[in-house]
């Protein structure tokens, strides 16, 4: 799934992943300073249509997993905050950062129904949920 600029209707957020310096030069960050109001040198948090969730530190190496999620975690009770937003969420971490979708959508366990998912994400949370819900059968 892909997100086009016309999407934007300004009550639209669009979720990237970034770096922690803001140099959204490639990928999704790219398309956030062109279509979405990134801008150049922001790389956590919300700025004009968009919100940077940090996947790359300054010198754009990948964060460790556990620094992901607690930006993913950030990003989650910002979205509550404000469930008067749409949120459009690419495969943050999935492309430059180099994890996996099976690594990162986990993470996204808890969005609010005002967060839009990428497919794969969602299908790897549905068969999660479905795996847990067996487990939880059959230890009854």
């Amino acid at each position: 799934m892909w997100y086009r600029p016309e999407m934007n209707d300004g009550r639209t957020i669009f979720v990237f992943g970034s770096n922690l310096a803001g140099r959204h030069g490639k990928g999704a960050a790219l398309d956030a300073v062109t279509y979405w109001g990134a801008n150049y040198g922001v790389g956590e948090g919300h700025c004009g249509q968009s919100y940077a969730i940090p996947t790359k530190d300054k010198d754009l190496c990948a964060l460790p997993i556990t620094a992901v999620r607690k930006y993913v975690n950030k990003f989650i009770k910002y979205a509550e905050a404000n469930d008067d937003l749409k949120f459009l969420v690419t495969e943050v971490g999935c492309g430059l950062a180099g994890y996996s979708a099976t690594q990162i959508a986990p993470l996204f366990f808890d969005c609010p129904n005002n967060c839009i998912l990428p497919d794969e994400f969602l299908e790897i949370l549905v068969h999660r949920s479905h795996a847990k819900a067996k487990k939880v059968k059959i230890s009854h």
